[in-house]
C-alpha cells in the first residue's frame, strides 16, 4: 500500500526511464522536418553513410537518433505509415537490450523496424525471432520492401532449406526464421564434418518478438535433435496392458494414511507415484511373464528402464488426454502446444513418452530416440551477443527475465488511452452451469451483433461450446490446432459485426484483430481499380463505426489460465487503438486451477450462500485469490524452468567445450601436431597402467604383458627386454621413447602408402567422429544420471552439487576414452590385404571414401618397395625362433608359451 503511495508521487522506476527517453525521442522529431526534404537517393545514401562512421570507430548509439528518423522517413515513402512517439520509444528500449512491452493493436512489427535498421548496419546480421513460420514469412515480405529501399538484404529462414539457401539467407543483412529453427540450425551445425556445411554466422543480435512465449512459455522443453534407438514396440504394448490393471489412490502414503491404490497423481507437479503395493504388483505380474528374474526388483540397474517405461507409461494414461494435450492425425501422435493451442508438426515427447501414448492409443509405435544433440532456448540465445524482445505481455515475469536472460522489462504507454472494460469474474459450481452461462453471454451479443470472441484451454472445451451454438444454429468458426492453416485468416476476421470465433488459447497470436474485419487491399477484385477500392473502404469504415456502436469487440474467458500472463493476452485481443471493448472471464469450481491451487475456502463460502443452481459469485475477494493461485503455478513453474538451466548450465560448459574443440578441428587444414599429443597422452596411460615404479619386483611380468596388449591393441611389434631387470626410475619415460618411436616408424609408412593429404584428411574424419560419437553416448549417459540424482537427497546430498560433481567425472572420463579411441582407430588402419592391381580393396578397420583407393594403388605402383618394406617390418621375426626353443627373453619359458604368444 505504501509502495503504491510512494509510486504516485515520485513516480515509478518504469516513468523514470521514459522521461529519459522521451528526450531521445524528441532530438528523433526535430530532424523530421529536415529528413523530408530529402531525395529518396539522398535518404538511401544514409545507410553507406552510417556504415562509414561505424568504420570509423563510431558506436550505435550515436547513430541512434539520425537512423531512426531515417527509418521514419523512409517508411512514411513506402508503407505511409509514420512511427508513432510510443514506436519510437518501443524501439529506443528494444536498441538497449531490453524487453518491450507494448499493448496488442500498437504497432510492434513496424516498431522492430528501427532496431533492426541500426544493427543491421554493423554487417553482423540481425535475426529476427518469430512464434512460427507463418510469423517469419509474413513479417520478412512485409518489412523487405522497407530494407530494400535502404539498401539492406532479407533473407527469410525456413524448414527444409538447402545448405545453399540456408546460408544465403544468414548471410542476409537482416533474417526472418522462428525460434526452433535457428536453435536446430546451430545444433546442426556443430555437427556437421565439413566447414562449407556450416551455415551460421557468429550470434550477433537477435530481436525476439512474443519474447514470453518464446523464452517463459517454451523454455521448459530443450531442442533436441535425435535418432532412433532399439525397438521396444512389444514391451510398451504389455506395459500398457499392465498399467490398465493398476488401481490409483487420492494422495500419499504417510505415517499417518495407508491407502489401497498401486500408484497416485500429483496434479500440481503433473507426476505419477508407484506405491510399494503397486511397485510388488507389477513385480509379480512380470515376473511371471519372464520379463524379470525372480527375487528382482524394479529398482536395481538391470531393470531401471524398465520402470522408466511404467512411469512413462502410468503418464501417458493420467496426465495427457486426447484433443487437450494431443491430437490422432493419420495414425500418428501429433503435439498441441499447451501455451497457443497450435500443432506441432514433427515434434515427438522425449523419455519414453511419445510411445508410451502411442501404445495407449493402439497406434504404430516408433521407435523411442537417441539424444544426438540438445540446448535449451536460454543457453541458445544467451550466446548472442545482444538480445532484446517485445510482446504485449512481459511484466508480470519480468523477474525472470531479469534473473535469467539479464533483460529489464519496460513498459510502453499506449498511443491511444485504454478504454476496454474488463468486467470482474463469475464463478460457478459447476462446470454445466459456466458453459450454460457463456452461451447466454453468446447470444445475447449475437442478438445485437456484436463480435465475440471466446477463449478456451483446450480443443475439447472447445467443440463442447462449438457442439451447443451448433443446436441453438448460431454461426461461428472454430480456432484451434485441428485448423492450423487457416489460424491468421479466421483471427483477422474475428472482429466482423456479429462474427463469433472460438480459438483455444492464443492460437492466432500475432495477428491484429481489427474492428468491422480486415481490410484487404489485395483481393483481386480490389486491385483492378481504385473505384472499387474506395467502395470497399467505405464499406469497411460503414462496419468499423456499426461494431464500436454495439460495444466493440467482446472477449469471453472460459477457464483462468496457470499464467495471468495467458489471460492478459486474450483480454489484450480487445480494445486496440483506444478502441471500445469489454472482457469477461467465467469459472466454475471444477476448473484445474481452482480444483488443483485454491482453498476449500472459496468452497465453503459458495455453500453457505445456499447457491441454487445456475447463481455465481462476483467478488474481488475470490478474484483475488484466484490470482495468488495463479502466482503459485507462476513460481511453480519458473522454479522448474530454472531447475533445468541450473542442470543445462553444467553440461552446457562442457558444450562450449566441445563445440569449441569441434570448430578448431572442422577449421584446421591438419591436425598430426594434436594427434601426436594425443598419442603421448594415450601411451602414457596405458603404462601407468602396466608399470608401477614402487613395485619393479614383477617387471618382467607386467613387460611382457605390456608387449602383447601394444600388439593387440596398437598393431605395435616391440619388445623390452632390454628393461626386465632394469632399477631405473625413469623407466616409464624409457618405455615411452621406445613406444613412441615404433608408433611413429608404423606411421610414417602408412602415411607414405597412402599419401600425406590423404591420411590428414582421414585423422580428421576418425576425430569429428569419434567426438560426436562419445559426446552422444555422454549426453544420453547425463540424462540418465539427472533421471536419479534427486534419490542422493535422502542420503543428506544435495542432487546439483552430487550432479556437477559427477558429470565432472563422467566428462573427464569421456576425453580419456576419445583419445584413446582415436589412436586405436588410426593404428588400426591396415594395409595386409590390399592389392595394388585392384583385385583386393584396402581392408581398413575404419572405412576410407572411395576415391582414395585409386590414388593408393597409383601410388604403390610407383613405389613398391615401401609397400614390402612396411610388411617386412611387421614380420620381422617371423622365423627367426622355432616354436619350442627357448624365448629370447631369457625368461627360461618357451618361445610358444612367453612372446610366441603373440602369434
Amino acid at each position: 500500500m505504501f509502495l503504491n503511495f510512494f509510486k504516485k508521487i515520485f513516480g515509478s522506476r518504469n516513468d523514470k526511464i521514459l522521461m529519459k527517453l522521451n528526450l531521445i525521442v524528441e532530438k528523433i522529431n526535430n530532424l523530421e522536418n529536415i529528413y523530408k526534404n530529402f531525395t529518396d537517393k539522398k535518404l538511401k545514401k544514409q545507410t553507406q553513410f552510417f556504415k562509414n562512421r561505424l568504420t570509423e570507430k563510431e558506436s550505435l548509439d550515436n547513430l541512434l537518433v539520425e537512423s531512426y528518423a531515417t527509418v521514419r522517413e523512409a517508411s512514411k515513402r513506402v508503407f505511409g505509415l509514420r512511427h508513432f512517439d510510443v514506436q519510437m520509444l518501443g524501439g529506443i528500449v528494444l536498441n538497449n537490450s531490453c524487453i518491450a512491452e507494448m499493448k496488442t493493436g500498437e504497432g510492434k512489427t513496424l516498431t522492430s523496424t528501427l532496431p533492426i535498421y541500426l544493427n543491421s548496419l554493423l554487417g553482423n546480421g540481425v535475426h529476427v525471432v518469430t512464434m512460427n513460420d507463418y510469423l517469419a514469412k509474413r513479417d520478412s515480405e512485409k518489412n523487405k520492401h522497407l530494407f530494400k529501399f535502404l539498401g539492406l538484404t532479407v533473407g527469410l529462414n525456413l524448414p527444409d532449406l538447402s545448405i545453399s539457401l540456408k546460408k544465403k539467407a544468414y548471410n542476409s543483412d537482416i533474417t526472418y526464421g522462428t525460434n526452433n529453427e535457428f536453435g536446430f540450425d546451430y545444433l546442426r551445425d556443430n555437427m556437421v564434418i565439413s566447414k562449407k556445411n556450416k551455415v551460421q554466422r557468429k550470434l550477433n543480435y537477435a530481436l525476439i518478438d512474443e519474447v514470453d512465449s518464446i523464452l517463459i512459455d517454451e523454455a521448459r522443453t530443450p531442442l533436441i535433435i535425435s535418432g532412433e534407438e532399439d525397438d521396444y514396440s512389444k514391451l510398451y504394448f504389455y506395459i500398457n496392458k499392465i498399467i490398465m490393471k493398476l488401481i490409483p489412490q487420492k494422495k500419499e502414503d504417510t505415517e499417518n494414511f495407508v491407502g489401497s491404490g498401486d500408484f497416485f497423481l500429483d496434479e500440481k507437479l503433473k507426476q505419477v507415484y508407484l506405491t510399494e503395493r503397486g511397485l510388488v504388483k507389477i513385480e509379480k505380474i512380470l515376473i511371471k511373464k519372464n520379463i524379470i528374474n525372480e527375487k528382482e526388483s524394479l529398482y536395481s540397474s538391470k531393470n531401471i528402464k524398465l520402470l522408466h517405461h511404467i512411469t512413462s507409461s502410468l503418464k501417458a494414461h493420467r496426465l495427457f488426454t486426447r484433443d487437450v494435450d494431443y491430437l490422432v492425425k493419420n495414425n500418428e501422435i501429433v503435439i498441441v502446444d499447451e501455451h497457443t493451442g497450435r500443432i506441432m508438426n514433427g515434434r515427438r515427447w522425449s523419455n519414453g513418452l511419445h510411445q508410451a501414448i502411442e501404445a495407449k492409443e493402439n497406434l504404430l509405435i516408433k521407435n523411442e530416440n537417441k539424444t544426438l544433440a540438445s540446448i535449451t532456448f536460454q543457453n541458445y540465445f544467451r550466446l548472442y551477443k545482444k538480445l532484446s524482445g517485445m510482446t504485449g505481455t512481459a511484466y508480470t515475469e519480468s523477474f525472470e527475465f531479469r534473473d535469467i536472460y539479464n533483460l529489464d522489462t519496460v513498459i510502453i504507454p499506449t498511443n491511444k488511452p485504454m478504454i476496454r472494460k474488463d468486467y470482474s469474474d463469475l464463478i460457478y459450481m459447476t462446470e454445466k452451469e459456466k458453459i450454460e452461462a457463456i452461451i447466454k453471454d453468446i447470444q445475447k451479443c449475437y442478438i445485437k451483433k456484436q463480435p465475440v470472441l471466446v477463449g478456451t484451454v483446450s480443443i475439447e472445451k472447445s467443440e463442447i461450446i462449438s457442439n451447443y451454438l451448433n443446436k441453438l444454429k448460431i454461426k461461428h468458426k472454430v480456432l484451434n490446432a485441428k485448423f492450423d492453416k487457416q489460424e491468421a485468416q479466421i483471427i483477422s476476421q474475428a472482429g466482423k459485426l456479429g462474427a463469433i470465433t472460438i480459438a483455444t488459447n492464443m492460437a492466432g497470436r500475432g495477428t491484429d484483430i481489427i474492428l468491422g474485419g480486415c481490410l484487404d487491399k489485395k483481393k483481386k477484385n480490389i486491385k483492378k481499380n481504385n473505384k472499387n477500392l474506395n467502395l470497399y473502404e467505405k464499406k469497411w469504415k460503414r462496419n468499423n463505426k456499426l461494431v464500436l456502436s454495439v460495444g466493440g469487440l467482446h472477449v469471453i474467458g472460459t477457464e483462468r489460465h496457470e499464467s495471468r500472463r495467458i489471460d492478459n493476452q486474450l483480454r489484450g485481443r480487445s480494445g486496440r487503438q483506444g478502441d471500445i471493448g469489454s472482457s469477461r472471464f467465467y469459472l466454475s469450481m471444477q476448473d484445474s486451477l481452482m480444483r488443483i491451487f485454491t482453498s476449500d475456502k472459496i468452497m465453503n463460502i459458495m455453500r453457505k450462500f445456499g447457491m441454487k443452481y445456475g447463481d455465481s459469485i462476483e467478488s474481488l475477494w475470490v478474484n483475488k485469490a484466484i490470482s495468488n493461485a495463479q502466482k503459485k503455478v507462476e513460481n511453480m513453474n519458473f522454479d522448474i524452468r530454472k531447475q533445468l538451466l541450473e542442470y543445462d548450465n553444467i553440461i552446457n560448459e562442457q558444450r562450449k567445450v566441445v563445440y569449441k574443440q569441434r570448430n578448431l578441428l572442422i577449421n584446421k587444414k591438419e591436425i598430426n601436431n594434436i594427434i601426436k599429443t594425443i598419442s603421448k597422452d594415450v601411451f602414457l596411460s596405458v603404462i601407468n597402467k602396466f608399470i608401477d615404479i614402487n613395485d619393479l619386483f614383477n617387471l618382467k611380468k607386467k613387460l611382457i604383458s605390456l608387449e602383447k596388449y601394444l600388439f593387440k591393441k596398437f598393431n605395435i611389434k616391440i619388445f623390452f627386454f632390454d628393461f626386465y631387470t632394469s632399477n631405473n626410475n625413469n623407466i616409464k619415460v624409457e618405455i615411452y621413447k621406445k613406444i613412441s618411436e615404433k608408433f611413429n616408424i608404423n606411421y610414417s609408412i602408412k602415411e607414405n602408402i597412402i599419401g600425406k593429404k590423404n591420411m590428414r584428411e582421414i585423422e580428421k574424419s576418425i576425430m569429428l567422429k569419434k567426438l560426436d560419437f562419445f559426446w552422444q553416448e555422454h549426453l544420453s549417459e547425463m540424462e540418465y544420471l539427472r533421471q536419479g540424482i534427486h534419490l542422493r537427497g535422502y542420503a543428506q546430498k544435495d542432487p546439483k552439487i552430487e550432479y556437477k560433481r559427477e558429470s565432472f567425472i563422467i566428462f573427464s572420463n569421456m576425453l580419456e576414452s576419445l583419445k584413446y579411441e582415436v589412436i586405436l582407430e588410426l593404428s588400426k588402419i591396415s594395409f595386409s590385404n590390399f592389392d595394388p592391381y585392384g583385385n583386393k580393396d584396402i581392408n581398413y578397420k575404419f572405412s576410407i571414401h572411395p576415391k582414395y583407393f585409386k590414388k593408393t594403388r597409383q601410388f604403390l605402383k610407383k613405389h613398391t618397395s615401401i609397400k614390402f618394406k612396411y610388411f617386412d617390418s611387421i614380420k620381422n621375426t617371423k622365423t627367426i625362433y622355432s616354436r619350442n626353443s627357448l624365448c629370447f627373453c631369457k625368461s627360461k619359458k618357451k618361445y610358444k608359451h612367453c612372446h610366441g604368444i603373440l602369434k
